[in-house]
């Protein structure tokens, strides 16, 4: 939802030039976020237009409506709301047996103990560090605490799982969330689409940003 649309082509061609693991297509039912988002016909679009893996943020009030929509490959991320399911299990293992990578993502207010009986079914845990719906929001610092004790509740139970964290991932943040423990970051409009910033330098700068924070780590 925040990339330059008048260029995206152009843009794709770069990303994957640069080697960008992931395209986060967020999916908005104008119910469960205050917006709506991109189609599947539109993703599909995209997909055929590049090699890179999709990750798909559903943003949808009971996401099970729609997991047919979506097609799976080899590696490929579908992530729901804890928020927006009333069987999140029977929903995390729908998406695994067609064959995606499944992601339980988590609004600012929603604690940790909210997943403690699912997380080992989950591949990737997706902590907003925005309430979700609008680009340009501002971080609520709270939840950089929640990437922290995720790190930890992991590493002491051995979990086999990524952590990813979306919103407001800047210059300013970015440090801060891979030192709290953060595996993938989910660039937007304030770290990767910048207006008047062209996108291999901002490529460059959050590669930059992010070794500032693998320095922090170790510390």
């Amino acid at each position: 939802m925040c990339a330059n649309w008048m260029h995206l082509e152009k843009d794709l061609k770069i990303l994957a030039e640069e080697e960008i693991d992931y395209i986060h297509y967020d999916i908005m039912d104008g119910f469960f976020a205050p917006d709506y988002c991109l189609g599947t016909s539109i993703i599909n679009v995209i997909r055929n237009n590049t090699g890179i893996l999709p990750e798909y943020h559903l943003m949808v009030e009971e996401p099970s409506r729609i997991l047919g929509n979506f097609e799976a490959e080899e590696g490929a991320i579908l992530s729901i709301h804890y928020e927006a399911c009333r069987n999140l299990h029977r929903d995390l293992m729908s998406i695994k047996h067609k064959g995606f990578r499944a992601g339980i993502i988590l609004n600012p207010a929603t604690p940790l103990n909210a997943i403690e009986y699912v997380i080992d079914e989950v591949d990737v845990v997706s902590v907003m560090t925005v309430n979700p719906g609008y680009k340009g929001q501002k971080l609520v610092p709270q939840t950089l605490k929640k990437v922290e004790i995720l790190d930890q509740w992991r590493k002491k139970d051995k979990l086999d799982l990524e952590i990813c964290v979306d919103g407001n991932v800047n210059r300013e943040n970015i440090p801060r969330m891979v030192a709290a423990g953060c595996d993938v970051l989910v660039g937007g409009s304030s770290g990767l689409f910048i207006s008047g910033q062209g996108l291999r330098q901002s490529i460059k700068n959050m590669r930059e940003y992010i070794q500032e924070g693998l320095d922090l780590k170790k510390k």
